[in-house]
């Protein structure tokens, strides 16, 4: 997939193409609806799918006070896009002269003079151009002057949910530690990247070692607990069956920020640091509590391995 991050850098003979504009943060189950469609109305007109969205949640600069975390970076989610065959994705940089942007100028300078955009898809509440003026409603009136047609994709619902799929549902679910729905809501596992740092090896100490990953990750880390999962080590490209913890480590309380640490089951002895990990998240097992001494607390990070084992062996890696 080509990366273009300034209209500027598109050829002039890069169209015609078919576009679809949004935010795609966390690249979900809707996100991908919508990519699927692309691809879709692309090959059957024999144009360039590109997906055009934002260097950051345009809130963070109309509304930082109003602003939330985003589901990943925007590394990650040109990784996970990049995964869905696009021809291109168009990385708008969301400043203030973007913002001040009018919607019939983002239209004709950009869909249009930059992509030369053959048909547009959009979901129903997508909103773009100054003030937010601009709608499916104002495409559709542009559309017939420019030589493109619009699509409006439908909301996304899980089976037996009244709930449409949305980034705001799974930072929820996440904040829940409800890791196996946010894998239904983003159609894929929930998971964080970082390289594997030093940390305090209290795990080595009680006999369960652990990869601490770096406090730099790639996307929103779940609620505090112990979870089963895998860790994926991206220099050996070995998955490991993994029981994860996230959190401060309150029985000791001498860890000043939430980390993520996976102890592999069945190994004690990988020497992990400095490689390239992800830490999938499979099920909760529990939420994160103090101990009143050690050896309570290495019974129940027995009991954790046990537990993640159980839940790893019901699943298909």
């Amino acid at each position: 997939m080509i990366v273009f991050r300034d209209p500027q850098e598109v050829p002039v003979d890069f169209g015609p193409s078919a576009v679809a504009i949004g935010k795609f943060d966390g690249v979900h189950a809707g996100h991908r609806a919508v990519i699927r469609r692309l691809r879709d109305a692309a090959s059957a007109s024999g144009v360039r799918s590109v997906a055009v969205t934002f260097d950051r949640n345009p809130l963070a600069v109309l509304r930082p006070d109003r602003c939330p975390e985003n589901v990943v970076t925007v590394d990650r989610k040109l990784e996970l896009l990049g995964e869905l065959e696009l021809d291109a994705t168009l990385m708008l940089t969301f400043d203030e002269r973007l913002a001040a942007l009018t919607a019939e100028d983002f239209v004709t300078q950009i869909l249009v003079g930059a992509l030369r955009v053959s048909t547009v898809l959009v979901g129903e509440d997508f909103r773009f151009g100054h003030g937010g003026a601009g709608t499916p409603e104002l495409l559709r009136e542009l559309a017939p002057a420019h030589g493109f047609t619009v699509e409006v994709v439908d909301d996304v619902y899980l089976d037996g949910s009244d709930r449409r799929v949305s980034s705001t549902w799974i930072r929820e679910l996440l904040i829940d530690g409800d890791v196996s729905t946010a894998a239904r809501v983003l159609d894929r596992p929930v998971d964080v990247r970082g390289e594997v740092v030093h940390g305090l090896k209290r795990g080595r100490e009680l006999g369960f070692p652990t990869a601490n990953l770096s406090a730099s990750v790639d996307s929103f880390v779940p609620a505090d607990g112990v979870y089963a999962g895998w860790l994926v080590d991206h220099d050996t490209g070995v998955r490991h069956r993994a029981a994860i913890s996230v959190g401060t480590n309150p029985t000791f309380d001498d860890v000043l920020e939430r980390q993520v640490e996976a102890h592999v089951l069945g190994e004690n002895d990988l020497d992990l640091y400095g490689h390239d990990v992800t830490v999938e998240f499979i099920e909760r097992l529990r939420g994160m509590v103090a101990f009143e001494g050690i050896e309570k607390l290495k019974a129940q990070m027995a009991a954790d391995v046990t537990d993640a084992e159980r839940v790893l062996d019901s699943v298909v890696p």
